[in-house]
């Protein structure tokens, strides 16, 4: 707590000495709005403004990439923080995880098609939508999930479902909001996100092969590392906790695991088979 008092610190120092430039941050939408709402306040305690670009994790790192600009990478998965940590796009030790997600079946408010499950999902004439596994994380956890849990015929049934590749968490969640499709493989957390609308199916434990997490880093293109840590470490402290943790998020393993009914793997990497490239 001291070392973060500290930076805060230091940050309202640098914000007065740089005339308060905005801090650049390139994020997964799967954080949005826990996100929005920790940068007003960082910005309230600080006087630094932070200026939010959401989109598929992917999206956003090929973003930050093109235009050499940003300073925090905050990706929805470990998956696209190891790939920026590889490529050098971040300051690996600057790495920080916020929160867990537990991926799950969302539907529409009262369940009108009665999905119970992943087998559900294979019903002839069932409208079903995963995110774009090339750029969304939330995308290939489904695409894990479908291939652990579903045979070839099963999976090749799901497939004929899919109606929607959606560009990000945002979207995935939307489209089963507004009725565009019976079901979407989200984070649970999809349910705090609109509440009146979306209705969660938990998956059974062994249906989930990893537990996901938020994590961000500094970018390497940052031209105020500092505030840049000091944002990336505000979102780990104590008032940034109770933020994601009053929109839906699990703040430790324990939690997420708790809510899934089991342990599992947490992090991690999957590589998407070519196979389920989209269209």
């Amino acid at each position: 707590m001291l070392q973060l008092q500290f930076a805060l610190a230091w940050c309202l120092a640098l914000s007065v000495a740089t005339g308060g430039e905005p801090l650049l941050v390139f994020a997964g939408a799967a954080s949005r709005p826990a996100t929005e709402e920790a940068a007003e306040a960082f910005r309230r305690r600080t006087g630094i403004a932070v200026d939010l670009s959401f989109a598929g994790s992917g999206q956003a790192l090929a973003q930050m990439r093109l235009s050499r600009r940003g300073d925090v990478y905050f990706p929805g998965s470990s998956d696209y923080m190891e790939l920026a940590k590889r490529e050098g796009d971040v300051l690996a030790d600057s790495e920080r995880i916020v929160a867990y997600l537990v991926p799950a079946i969302a539907v529409r408010r009262g369940n009108p098609q009665r999905v119970r499950g992943l087998e559900d999902l294979t019903r002839a004439g069932l409208r079903v939508a995963i995110a774009d596994p090339r750029s969304v994380c939330l995308g290939g956890f489904a695409v894990e999930i479908f291939e652990r849990a579903l045979d070839e015929e099963r999976r090749a049934a799901l497939r004929r479902n899919l109606v929607n590749y959606a560009e990000s968490c945002e979207k995935t969640a939307a489209v089963i909001a507004l009725g565009m499709v019976d079901a979407v493989i989200g984070w649970s957390v999809f349910g705090n996100w609109d509440p009146a609308r979306i209705e969660i199916v938990p998956l059974p434990p062994e249906q989930v092969p990893r537990i996901g997490f938020l994590t961000a880093a500094v970018a390497r293109s940052s031209r105020q590392p500092a505030a840049a840590q000091a944002f990336v470490d505000y979102l780990t402290g104590e008032e940034a906790r109770a933020i994601f943790a009053r929109h839906g998020y699990f703040m430790t393993p324990e939690q997420a695991a708790a809510w899934l009914g089991a342990q599992r793997p947490v992090g991690g990497v999957y590589h998407l088979p070519v196979a389920w490239n989209p269209p």
